[in-house]
């Protein structure tokens, strides 16, 4: 697998690899720069560290390109991991009450933190998530943005581990 992937076109690798941080091919072009991978793990710490590493800018244009949970509305219109991640965890069939919750905190937390709450929702259950997202809409701005960066990472995370398996 990882001769396959170090064998890929810069085009090629980047549409693989390009979402892994919500809209931020940036990171993959980076990466690329940095092949050949030893395995997989090679390439996932290198990744995750281009991440790491980045300015605070560039970590908020990532953190402001995750959508909103639970988004009625947009439901359908989110990349495709997006979608997949929040339809796996139930966030595409909450009651009208749900949705409204959702809405009314994600309103929220936007308006006190200046971008979207971030959640890493593979194996929550709405409940857990809702939970989640009524403690951290309390926290610093200084504290959230480091759980937010924290999540960001742990779905960056997943996304190289579901690649991985194909």
């Amino acid at each position: 697998m990882i001769n396959k992937i170090n064998n890929l076109s810069q085009d090629k690798f980047i549409e693989v690899f390009g979402n892994v941080f919500e809209n931020a091919s940036w990171i993959a072009e980076k990466l690329y720069a940095q092949k050949p991978f030893r395995n997989f793990k090679d390439l996932s710490e290198k990744m995750l560290n281009i991440f790491e590493l980045a300015d605070k800018k560039n970590k908020l244009m990532i953190l402001n390109s995750h959508p909103d949970l639970a988004d009625k509305t947009k439901i359908g219109l989110l990349t495709t991991d997006s979608n997949k991640e929040q339809n796996t965890a139930g966030l595409d069939q909450c009651s009208e009450e749900e949705f409204e919750k959702f809405k009314n905190l994600n309103q929220k937390y936007k308006e006190k933190f200046g971008f979207p709450f971030i959640y890493a929702v593979k194996d929550k259950s709405k409940i857990k998530i809702l939970n989640n997202f009524k403690e951290r809409v309390a926290y610093d701005i200084n504290v959230e943005f480091i759980e937010a960066v924290k999540q960001v990472k742990k779905i960056a995370g997943f996304r190289i581990n579901e690649i991985s398996k194909k």
